[in-house]
């Protein structure tokens, strides 16, 4: 008998197990793949170490900015994908060694639901049964492939077959403008790829601000990615797809084509009908402490279908281990930081102006060119950005949106202002570390306090 059995080994999984087993619990986790799931293997650590080729390549021609002179700069794909496999590797073992845990059992198979017991849930991988206490599914989410005519395995690739591509395409055309989709499109931008991103709704990156968005998406139109926005694709014919922007229908030819529309989550194939959970939203239905409609039944990450980001499934995995342990935690989505690691960076937290025009909620906003730093103008030549920080009546800080690098090292200080509930002059008391790119803050929320 285990004190816990978590199917899945992704980021919520290996989390919980860790966790689970530091506190004294006897865990089995089951993951059919490996360990560290998409995230590791298919999703954030890959793209995130073609990324860093890709924006070294990009300093590296614009060097004589910096007073450097490089001479015949070029790109070695098959060496860029080979330092890819090794970082995976290296960090799916480190992985491995977590679960070298006394009190965990690590199978590299798929488990099945088989009933609900007396004293728990009975489990079954192979011919193998496991009784467990309590239940934590972490079984992840997939790529959404929708009803496109011609839209077959072999002739489209999805963020997987692009991250084991063997050759660079010399053309791709990208159907979702979404993060995953940008990111790839910065990548292969950068090797000198013809990009063309297809995109149905009127801006890229739709859950992030759209101001920054637009700006992300012009910075890219200057570096030579073609957008179609407004845009749905209605056939693929081998290399040709076939579009629809309002009226006009368009063809556009690529040696390559990558899907990226989204993901969803996994709640079929581990025998989840026999609990007869609640659903919602495609995802499995949890509150607030991680449970199911089933209390001994938890659910953690992408199979919840509310956040699918990696470091949302870590925190939701804390707060079930956490319950389980009968120690009081709740889950808070207030601040739920967004990355996108393009060349330059764009992060956002908490609400948008968008979003809050829907709620009809009133706020206030500064914003400020990330040139306000002197870091930033010394490490970004010719470089703009901004920084965008929401306010409500009350000077609470809402939300705040950033495009230039390094955004994605500064954001964690803004999600704290967020989850803690601060004002705009509570924040601006800190002291920031001079010179740093994060002084952008503090300058932002000077101007707030003696312009509002």
């Amino acid at each position: 008998m285990y004190d816990l059995g978590i199917i899945g080994g992704g980021p919520a999984g290996y989390t919980a197990a860790e966790r689970a087993a530091a506190n004294g619990l006897k865990v089995i986790i089951f993951e059919r793949g490996n360990l560290g799931g998409v995230c590791l293997n298919g999703g954030c650590i890959p793209t995130k170490t073609l990324l860093y080729s890709a924006k070294l390549l990009e300093s590296a021609k614009s060097a004589s900015k910096y007073g450097i002179q490089m001479e015949q700069i070029s790109a070695d794909f098959g060496k860029i994908m080979s330092r890819k496999n090794k970082v995976v590797r290296k960090l799916v073992a480190g992985i491995k060694a977590k679960m070298n845990h006394e009190y965990i059992t690590h199978l590299s198979a798929q488990a099945i639901i088989r009933s609900k017991t007396i004293d728990g849930f009975e489990l079954k991988a192979g011919d193998t049964s496991f009784d467990v206490k309590r239940l934590l599914i972490c079984t992840g989410s997939e790529n959404i492939h929708p009803p496109i005519p011609g839209l077959q395995p072999e002739n489209v690739w999805s963020s997987r077959e692009a991250l084991s591509a063997k050759e660079q395409p010399q053309s791709l055309t990208i159907i979702g403008g979404g993060v995953i989709g940008m990111e790839f499109a910065g990548f292969f931008n950068a090797l000198g790829t013809k990009v063309t991103v297809i995109e149905m709704m009127p801006e890229i990156l739709g859950n992030m601000d759209s101001e920054i968005s637009a700006m992300l998406r012009e910075e890219y139109t200057k570096k030579g990615i073609v957008f179609h926005l407004s845009s749905k694709v209605t056939k693929i014919n081998g290399k040709e797809i076939i579009v629809e922007t309002g009226q006009e229908t368009k063809t556009v030819v690529a040696e390559q084509v990558l899907l990226s529309v989204g993901r969803r989550p996994v709640t079929a194939g581990f025998g989840l009908d026999v609990l007869n959970i609640d659903i919602h939203r495609g995802g499995i239905a949890v509150n607030s402490r991680m449970q199911t409609s089933e209390p001994c039944v938890y659910a953690a990450g992408d199979v919840t279908g509310f956040s699918l980001l990696a470091h949302t499934a870590v925190r939701e995995a804390e707060v079930a281990v956490n319950n389980i342990l009968g120690k009081d935690d709740e889950m808070s989505y207030t601040a739920i930081p967004g990355v996108v690691y393009t060349n330059p960076e764009v992060a956002g937290v908490g609400e948008t102006e968008d979003s809050l025009r829907e709620k009809g909620v009133d706020f206030h906003v500064l914003k400020l060119p990330m040139t306000f730093s002197g870091r930033f103008v010394a490490e970004n030549e010719g470089g703009n950005g901004l920084c965008k920080i929401i306010v409500g009546k009350d000077e609470k800080i809402l939300g705040v949106h950033l495009i230039g690098n390094p955004c994605s090292e500064i954001i964690t200080t803004a999600t704290l202002a967020i989850e803690r509930n601060l004002t705009a002059e509570e924040w601006q008391k800190s002291i920031f570390p001079h010179p740093t790119v994060g002084e952008i803050l503090k300058e932002s929320l000077f101007a707030m306090n003696h312009s509002c």
